[in-house]
């Protein structure tokens, strides 16, 4: 069986919880810079990933508080899905992914780390963006420090 290390998630694992959402939370206190939102929609929004596995990882949710995508109003599932499309769209006009890595994860045992609220994860991906610091220094090179990826990216998220 193969393993991979990812140590640089343990800030997240080991760091303190936040009660509540943090969708809802960030929703609610129009601190949006702060909270790393990027684009506020009619029912759905996009922030980046404060723990990130690539530059410019992103998540797509929806407003409505629910933990599986079978609960979505229409409205927001639409709404949702045409703000992840828009969202692929700025992120390949913006810093040129030669990829992505795109998905739901449902419930804890399927590996989410907010099991309550539906979101999807966007992770741009680069040939070649996979090195050796992480299997040797045990340290994942992320080429901008978040804050700079969010005033870049604002700049495309603008509704």
């Amino acid at each position: 069986m193969k393993r991979m290390w990812a140590p640089w998630r343990m800030e997240y694992i080991k760091g303190e919880k936040t009660s509540g959402c943090i969708f809802c939370s960030a929703l609610k206190a129009y601190k949006d810079k702060e909270n790393l939102i990027l684009l506020r929609g009619k029912h759905s929004s996009v922030m980046l990933n404060k723990y990130p596995y690539s530059n410019g990882h992103i998540m797509v949710f929806p407003h409505e508080h629910v933990a599986d995508i079978a609960l979505l109003d229409t409205k927001g599932l639409v709404d949702t899905f045409s703000t992840l499309r828009d969202s692929v769209a700025l992120l390949k006009k913006a810093i040129s992914p030669e990829g992505f890595n795109i998905g739901i994860n449902m419930g804890k045992c399927a590996g989410a780390g907010i099991k309550d609220h539906i979101h999807i994860h966007v992770v741009p991906r680069w040939e070649g963006d996979t090195n050796f610091m992480p299997l040797i220094g045990e340290v994942k090179l992320i080429n901008e420090h978040l804050s700079s990826t969010y005033e870049h990216l604002s700049h495309f998220f603008i509704e």
